[in-house]
């Protein structure tokens, strides 16, 4: 099946991916083990929460230091990606968080203005809205980008909570080469998302984008995965869209009536 076969062909890529990953700073915040993911995922949502709620009081967060940023980008930068998609949100909740590309890095300067987050890149289209980003704290990350989707979404972080996914370290890394493989796509192997994710790398590394080293060599690596599964599977073979697939299967199923006659 050409599902299977672009697959096989996504994890060999997936396992040459060592780059984006961070050495850990902690033991105790090692991000492999999955348990510990849902605690981070539990304890990211109670903060942000916090954080929303008291941003009024307590105002907008100190942007750290020179001297504070150069240590943190010493103990190396974790990807992360939260968002939400077809699979996982309603379409009202996608719809409140959905960025028109011209607006794609304006948001991730929003994203980094606090200096939490250190590269931030945003990917909005009909079906999915997501956010790639690299950071030393995984805790505060996180927690600054649950405050901005709550602020522009105006939806409380327990409806959020519903709704959304959050991936840290390899599980965001092959999140992002499955999507740009056409995997993750409500028909398996559309092209559209390609263009879309080479957009979002194109973006990230202009001028105004947020994305730096860590960001811009991951997009750019998953858009040369994608042009690889296609060119190397059959996974863009046959219907690659709802249209497309609609037609075939309407030709399929009334095929005989298609041979009839006009008179009959």
């Amino acid at each position: 099946m050409k599902f299977s076969t672009a697959l096989i062909a996504l994890t060999a890529l997936a396992g040459s991916s060592s780059a984006f990953q961070a050495p850990a700073v902690t033991a105790g915040r090692t991000l492999n083990n999955r348990g510990i993911d849902s605690a981070l995922m539990s304890s990211t949502m109670d903060e942000a929460a916090t954080a929303v709620n008291g941003n009024a009081v307590n105002g907008a967060r100190r942007k750290k230091t020179k001297q504070e940023r150069l240590e943190l980008a010493s103990k190396g930068l974790q990807v992360h990606t939260i968002g939400l998609s077809i699979h996982h949100a309603s379409v009202e909740v996608r719809e409140k968080l959905a960025i028109p590309e011209h607006d794609w890095n304006i948001q991730s300067n929003i994203i980094t203005s606090t200096g939490v987050v250190e590269e931030a890149a945003i990917l909005s289209t009909c079906n999915r809205f997501e956010i790639y980003y690299a950071a030393s704290d995984p805790h505060e990350a996180n927690a600054r980008v649950m405050e901005f989707l709550a602020e522009r979404s105006g939806l409380p972080v327990s409806t959020l909570r519903r709704n959304i996914f959050m991936l840290s370290g390899d599980d965001a890394v092959w999140h992002l080469m499955r999507v740009s493989g056409g995997l993750d796509s409500l028909v398996v192997g559309e092209g559209q998302i390609l263009s879309q994710v080479r957009q979002c790398h194109l973006h990230s590394i202009e001028e105004d984008g947020c994305g730096g080293k860590v960001l811009s060599r991951l997009l750019n690596n998953a858009v040369a995965a994608g042009k690889r599964v296609r060119s190397e599977t059959s996974i863009s073979k046959g219907s690659v869209s709802i249209s497309s697939a609609a037609v075939e299967l309407s030709e399929h199923m009334c095929l005989k009536d298609l041979n009839l006659p006009f008179s009959e």
